[in-house]
């Protein structure tokens, strides 16, 4: 834990050193002393601090120093630490300027000097006011902070990075006091934000993904020459191949382009996973997943995307967007599936401003007392409107059926229908969203009737399917008529398989129409869509590439 700190500033080196050597032999155990004659340092020294999540206990401030007065310097120290005590060492000849101060900085003390013996004139002085500064003192966050504008594209897909990485992080809404002040502090304007502030108080404006990442230990570029597989999406299927890959010794390499999780790690609450009776969140299952994976050796690519899967001498090249190339034996396929976005007048225009897709564990805390609507039937559509009806005053639920037996599983409807806050509308549809700079209303279309109402909505979260993310695959690898990736046996009804398959063998269960590829989970055709399914493709996957892996 970081100790709170003791700033002192006088420019005399004689009496900063005798101030010093007095405090470190009294407090040294349980504060920081910091000391400097220069007042630009100073004030340098305050907003490095600031930035850090460190915290100042007490200012002591000489009063006569030529860069600035030690009053003017306290006015200064309070933009930064509102709460810390302030003592202005003072001659006898500047006792006005410290009564005077006692208005203008609400100034705690002012010391005289000399304040021999410190036992007596400085000790007790200080104990009291630091005995008081404890008793109200609350530890600054010292994580990743984030500031910005709450209803910004920008800002919440800085925060989703980050939830999805597990990263603690503190949001800080410019239009609050508290962000207005790091912003002022930091002389940020509207067109740097957002900016993330790290705990080693670097401050990085409108950041790229890439640059929170480096900041944050992940790793973008690859280690080793060549892999015996590489697994494209760490969805649960990919990262279960991830698991069962490096544990069977395996030199194995896992490449996302957004976060992990996948669709799956979106999730609030997973009440039907085995072995787990009482549920978990997807995160929590992601982060398990993704520790078991590192601990037995794999590799994590992130934030990268793959361009192009390429062949040469036997082997598959990866290229990634920033031109890199990966050499690899063996690939499986696990990018999953994308919500499916709905296109609706106005929705595109407020995405990550009030709608999203997905995300209800990022954005619910700013839901608090508020009226949000979701559109979507299955089972994701149900957690969330569970978790945001702990934070919103109402959660309006659209769907086009007139109710949800089809589409979610009885669990969850029957949870919801016990949550007094949780309404659903059947037979309607969202048909405009309107607002200036964020989402403000809704018109929402009945369908039998074709009548038309406007409501007031605070955010609108969509669950309305899913397409795969199968776009950037070579024709070579071939694809259903929605672009899920065939395997095994459903290949032999495309003439092309014929043409480009010269294998003896047929593919195995899970492989493609490319010898060596695999595809699992919800981005191969035929999948069942559920976690527990997408990771016993996962790790059937790996028994796979063994068995190709052996034979080549």
């Amino acid at each position: 834990m970081k100790l709170p700190i003791i700033f002192l500033i006088d420019d005399d080196y004689a009496v900063l050193r005798a101030i010093n050597r007095d405090l470190r032999a009294h407090y040294q155990k349980d504060y920081k002393i910091l000391s400097t004659a220069s007042v630009d340092e100073a004030l340098q020294a305050l907003l490095d601090l600031k930035n850090k999540g460190e915290e100042v206990a007490i200012f002591i401030a000489d009063q006569r120093m030529p860069q600035m007065e030690g009053v003017d310097f306290l006015c200064k120290a309070m933009e930064y630490f509102p709460n810390a005590k302030r003592v202005l060492l003072t001659a006898y000849s500047d006792t006005y300027a410290a009564i005077k101060a006692i208005n203008e900085v609400k100034l705690d003390y002012y010391l005289t000097k000399p304040w021999d013996p410190p036992a007596e004139k400085l000790y007790p002085v200080l104990d009291d006011l630091l005995e008081e500064w404890q008793a109200s003192y609350k530890p600054d966050f010292t994580g990743i902070k984030v500031l910005g504008y709450q209803f910004s594209p920008q800002s919440h897909e800085i925060k989703a990075f980050l939830s999805a990485y597990l990263v603690p992080y503190q949001w800080l809404d410019i239009h609050t006091d508290e962000g207005a002040s790091l912003a002022k502090i930091n002389n940020l304007l509207s067109k740097d934000l957002p900016a993330v502030i790290f705990p080693d108080g670097t401050v990085v404006c409108s950041p790229q993904m890439i640059d929170i990442a480096q900041k944050i230990g992940l790793t973008y570029q690859a280690k080793n020459e060549v892999y015996d597989v590489a697994i494209i999406g760490a969805g649960p299927a990919g990262l279960a191949a991830a698991v069962y890959g490096a544990s069977e010794g395996l030199k194995t390499l896992l490449i996302e382009r957004k976060s992990p999780g996948g669709q799956a790690g979106t999730s609030s609450r997973i009440e039907n996973y085995l072995g787990f009776p009482t549920g978990l969140s997807g995160a929590d299952l992601t982060r398990r997943a993704l520790t078991q994976a590192t601990r037995f050796g794999t590799e994590f690519l992130t934030p990268q995307s793959v361009k192009e899967i390429s062949f040469k001498e036997g082997y598959k090249l990866i290229t990634l967007d920033d031109d890199s190339t990966i050499t690899t034996r063996a690939i499986v396929i696990t990018t999953g599936v994308d919500y499916r976005k709905l296109e609706t007048p106005g929705l595109s225009q407020f995405t990550g401003a009030g709608v999203y897709y997905g995300a209800a564990t990022t954005e619910a805390a700013s839901c608090q007392d508020k009226t949000v609507y979701i559109v979507g039937g299955g089972n994701s559509a149900g957690q969330a409107a569970m978790y945001l009806s702990k934070f919103a005053k109402r959660v309006i639920i659209l769907i086009r059926r007139t109710d949800l037996t089809a589409t979610m599983s009885s669990y969850l409807i029957e949870q919801i229908g016990k949550v007094s806050n949780i309404e659903l509308q059947g037979c309607c549809e969202v048909v405009e969203a309107i607002g200036k700079e964020k989402l403000e209303s809704l018109v929402i279309e009945n369908i039998d009737t074709k009548e038309r109402e406007t409501v007031t909505a605070d955010a609108l979260y969509i669950f309305i399917g899913a397409k795969p993310y199968t776009e950037w695959l070579c024709d070579v690898i071939l694809k259903d008529q929605k672009g899920f990736v065939e395997t095994g046996r459903e290949l032999n009804r495309y003439d092309q398989f014929k043409k480009v398959w010269k294998y003896k063998r047929d593919p195995y269960l899970l492989e493609t129409s490319c010898p060596g590829i695999f595809a699992a989970g919800d981005v191969r055709a035929g999948a069942m869509n559920r976690v527990a399914s997408a990771v016993g493709e996962g790790s059937m996957a790996i028994s796979f590439v063994h068995k190709y892996l052996a034979e080549v």
